[in-house]
């Protein structure tokens, strides 16, 4: 007995392997993608609008295509599925890094604040963004099924659950470690860092795809695995539960606001608080609060059903929402040495945090309980559908929101005329948080009605089986 308690925090070289480069690409993503609209808007051009859409239907691939690759995965073997992967992923980062300077090549000049290059608004050359976005879409696809096949595989069941914690600490290891980056080279080159942390995305999963090559080794053989027809019945079977499908559209009411973290802040806190701002830093605060919570409330509703927690988490969620809009309305008076702005939205990042530690562990439980016996993984493998659809719509949602009430210094003319006209546009930029509100409060009530009608339904069905 003891040997076996001792052996239980061993782990194959492979896993470790894996856990280490997941950390290397999760910094590489979360650095990329928590500025990822600044980089659209004002090194490429984009305007508030046509970033919104694009780095929204940038996340929702990433969150449709892994089932699929995973597939694909198991067909080819996970290390040559992660050599592809990290392959890609160096080319397509790469690619972002060098796309500025082939526009600068093409006679581009320098401009503003919040547009480096000029002559993309209206010219081709900001699209070459889609085919670079593509393969870092489909690159991060594979490492999503993969790392965590590779977990599953590598661990048994006396030490899956030590395996798992690992993994997850390392992913929001990667996550703090790549946010954190994004303010010091903003702060040293200006506009100019958003193009070089593309660099430093692509070296990281450079370092990741010769680690990969150098020590992963899985036992997990090609071959394995469900086949594409499976996969796309499964989808289909998912799309005739009813309650899956409803319940994935009102939990994606959570996931539109929780997005905003991505979508909307940065760009607001930015434009409202100054360049001074730190919108890399404040995202940060989303994971710590779910690492410091996320075990004390699923031990404190440990009896209360899935629903129960959720609905608890979903009326979380306009507080957050309208802590956000409530620093616009507080005047310039600091609070704490912070710009109240930049105060409010830490408030309401926190409240974010907190409403995710009750809702995602108990939307998985849910999701996986409605699966029939025996299918339970590739049901869970849709489970993230929710995010598919918030990040299409939050996204998109949240460039129209911008331009409307918080628009870019480059809409207005040059001087003091169009700094004038600028902060005056800016009076209501509050109301794009009370729009959230709005989505936060009207998904936690459908909530509750689902809830009523499908414990009533329950009720009922002993009663007509035996009628």
């Amino acid at each position: 007995m003891e040997a076996t308690q001792k052996s239980t925090w061993k782990f194959s070289r492979a896993f470790w392997t894996a856990n280490g480069v997941e950390l290397l690409e999760r910094a590489a993503w979360y650095g990329v993608f928590v500025a990822i609209t600044l980089y659209l808007s004002r090194i490429l051009g984009f305007t508030d609008i046509q970033a919104g859409v694009v780095s929204g239907v940038f996340l929702a691939g990433l969150y449709l295509l892994p089932t699929f690759s995973g597939a694909y995965a198991d067909r080819i073997g996970f290390r040559k599925a992660l050599l592809l992967a990290f392959g890609l992923l160096t080319i397509g980062y790469g690619s972002m890094w060098l796309l500025p300077t082939m526009f600068e090549a093409a006679g581009l000049a320098e401009y503003g604040r919040e547009v480096t290059f000029t002559g993309l608004e209206d010219g081709p050359y900001k699209w070459l963004f889609i085919p670079v976005m593509l393969i870092v879409m489909v690159g991060g696809s594979f490492i999503k099924s993969v790392i965590t096949g590779t977990v599953a595989k590598e661990t048994n069941e006396i030490n899956r659950a030590r395996g798992y914690s690992i993994f997850y600490a390392v992913v929001n290891i990667g996550a703090f470690s790549g946010k954190t980056v994004v303010k010091p080279l903003r702060e040293g080159l200006g506009n100019d860092g958003l193009i070089v942390l593309n660099l430093f995305a692509a070296g990281m999963t450079l370092m990741a795809f010769f680690l990969v090559l150098a020590f992963y080794k899985a036992e997990k053989s090609p071959g394995e695995g469900r086949d594409l027809a499976e996969i796309w019945r499964a989808l289909a079977a998912v799309c005739t539960r009813w309650r899956l499908v409803l319940l994935t559209v009102i939990i994606t009411g959570f996931w539109m606001v929780q997005g905003q973290l991505y979508a909307t802040m940065p760009k607001y806190v930015l434009r409202m608080v100054g360049e001074g701002a730190s919108p890399s830093w404040y995202a940060n605060v989303n994971p710590a609060i779910v690492v410091l919570t996320v075990g004390i409330v699923t031990q404190l509703l440990r009896k209360r059903t899935a629903l129960f927690s959720m609905t608890v988490g979903m009326f979380i969620m306009p507080v957050s929402a309208f802590a956000m809009a409530a620093g616009n309305m507080m005047g310039d008076q600091q609070i704490m040495g912070i710009h109240p702005v930049a105060f409010m939205m830490l408030v309401g990042i926190g409240f974010q945090g907190l409403a995710e530690s009750f809702i995602s562990p108990r939307f998985l439980e849910y999701f996986s309980k409605q699966a029939p016996k025996g299918e339970e993984g590739l049901y869970l493998g849709f489970s993230h559908l929710h995010s598919f659809l918030s990040a299409l719509v939050g996204f998109s949602l949240s460039g129209i929101l911008l331009d409307r009430w918080c628009p870019a210094r480059t809409k207005f003319e040059l001087g003091a005329a169009g700094d004038v006209a600028w902060e005056a546009a800016k009076v209501h930029a509050h109301y794009i948080w009370f729009v959230f509100v709005g989505v936060a409060t009207t998904a936690a009530i459908a909530l509750i009605i689902f809830g009523v009608v499908t414990r009533r339904m329950d009720r009922e069905r002993p009663q007509v089986a035996q009628g």
